[in-house]
């Protein structure tokens, strides 16, 4: 896994990446105690309003911002992120309003909505041999699952020595060094995207989304995703404390656990996704997380739950996220051409982030107003839902390369090279994604964009 770090280009973008995630895990700390001196018992209100600001941010700013970053060069674009961002994290300390906080809170997620995309849609162009890519994916998951670790004990540390505004410090700086970083490299200029009005351009990766058989499925295992962590997110404090009568202090081994799962599955996905395809490692992922909430709703019910199974449990679904979170990039960047790939990647962004605006209520609410076991409960029903839904949205037969017509080219489009002459236009079988010249999913070996019929049969390959 670790050989694709001898690119220096990725080098330099992973290493800003873990950085810059280091630096987001302080500010995480720090916010939580900023809101506790601002608003006292009210600070979960707090926290849980910048919460729904993020996912907000993610769902509505990120494609618009991704549309108008398509006129700035991409290593001008990340670094003018990073260095928002740590602007941001510089003024945090400073601020004696809780409506100070939101406004700051999405001054930062906006430009982490323009900045994510970006980045991960430089990644497959830099690493475009399949093998490697698949490293760097997990890779990135492990950055993610370290940073979960990691950050909260350097803030302890840090705490011990100074007061919480210093972490913001911290933040500051780990953006200001992922920005050095960016910077040190030559980024691909993206291919030229074909222009049309502003609102095409703005919902272009949406509609290229949604055309996608596999990302529509790909959509619905991020609904499963969503439910477990948020269950895990919102309520291992309540089910650690409260339900099993804990310290604090088992609270982050609980939430180490989840961690663990997550880098396991991480590590062992290499591997595993040169045997199996996306659809086989990424839909029993989600059954997997539809039975360990149903199995978690069973036992808060029945007031069997223990520690170890706690235990045993955040670490099945921390493994069966991983294993749903990790190849989304090889799904997403193997449906789209590279100049589209950055809408995408917004999309994917926005669309997975918006199912958080269900998951996190019904997670905190219903905890609240009912009990833990009726929230893992709703949950388990929202995960199973996605599962089953995912089964029969995703094609079992996911090809890439589909026999199509074209209906309305000019015969001496270059696209249409090698082409043969059908009853209402030109049949060729090529690696189909969705575009300006395919609008439309072929169904059943039917056509493009016109829904006129082509050649029954496909040649299957393995998609990812």
């Amino acid at each position: 896994m670790l050989s694709v770090l001898r690119h220096r280009t990725y080098r330099h973008l992973f290493a800003a990446q873990a950085i810059a995630l280091a630096g987001t895990g302080l500010a995480t700390v720090a916010l939580s105690l900023l809101a506790y001196d601002l608003a006292g018992a009210r600070a979960g209100a707090v926290l849980g309003t910048a919460l729904a600001i993020k996912m907000l941010a993610y769902l509505l700013i990120g494609p618009v911002a991704t549309a108008l970053a398509e006129r700035v060069p991409r290593r001008t674009l990340l670094c003018a992120m990073d260095i928002a961002r740590a602007a941001v994290a510089l003024a945090l300390p400073f601020v004696t309003e809780v409506w100070q906080v939101y406004v700051l809170v999405l001054v930062l997620q906006a430009a982490s909505a323009a900045f994510t995309p970006t980045f991960q849609a430089v990644i497959p162009e830099i690493l475009p041999r399949e093998a490697d890519y698949t490293k760097a994916l997990s890779l990135s998951r492990l950055a993610y699952d370290l940073e979960s670790l990691f950050s909260p004990a350097l803030a302890a540390v840090l705490l011990a020595l100074a007061g919480y505004q210093w972490l913001f410090t911290g933040t500051t700086i780990g953006f200001l060094a992922s920005a050095v970083l960016v910077a040190s490299v030559a980024l691909p200029k993206p291919a030229p995207a074909r222009r049309g009005g502003r609102w095409a351009e703005t919902t272009r990766g949406f509609r290229l989304y949604l055309a996608t058989p596999r990302l529509r499925g790909l959509l619905l295992m991020h609904l499963a995703v969503a439910a477990a962590t948020a269950m895990v997110i919102v309520n291992t404090v309540v089910l650690v404390q409260d339900v099993l009568g804990r310290g604090t202090g088992d609270v982050a081994v609980a939430l180490g656990a989840f961690g663990i799962g997550s880098m396991t599955a991480a590590l062992l996905l290499p591997g595993l996704l040169k045997r199996r395809t996306d659809r086989q490692v990424m839909l029993p992922a989600a059954c997997v997380l539809a039975a360990g909430l149903a199995v978690l709703t069973a036992a808060l019910a029945g007031g069997a739950l223990a520690w170890a199974g706690l235990l045993a449990l955040w670490a099945v679904l921390g493994a069966a996220t991983g294993a749903i979170l990790t190849p989304t990039g090889r799904l997403v960047a193997a449906s789209a051409t590279p100049a589209d790939r950055p809408a995408a990647f917004a999309a994917q962004f926005s669309l997975s982030h918006g199912w958080f605006l269900i998951a996190y209520p019904v997670a905190g609410w219903l905890a609240a107003q009912a009990n833990p076991a009726v929230a893992a409960g709703a949950l388990a029903a929202c995960a199973t839902t996605a599962a089953v839904a995912g089964l029969l949205v995703w094609p079992r037969r996911d090809t890439a390369v589909l026999p199509h017509v074209h209906t309305r080219l000019d015969p001496a489009d270059p696209h249409l090279a090698g082409a043969h002459a059908a009853a209402h236009g030109w049949t060729h079988s090529h690696n189909f994604v969705i575009d300006a010249l395919h609008t439309h999913w072929p169904a059943n070996g039917a056509t493009s964009a016109c829904d006129e019929r082509a050649p029954a049969r496909r040649k299957s390959v393995s998609v990812g």
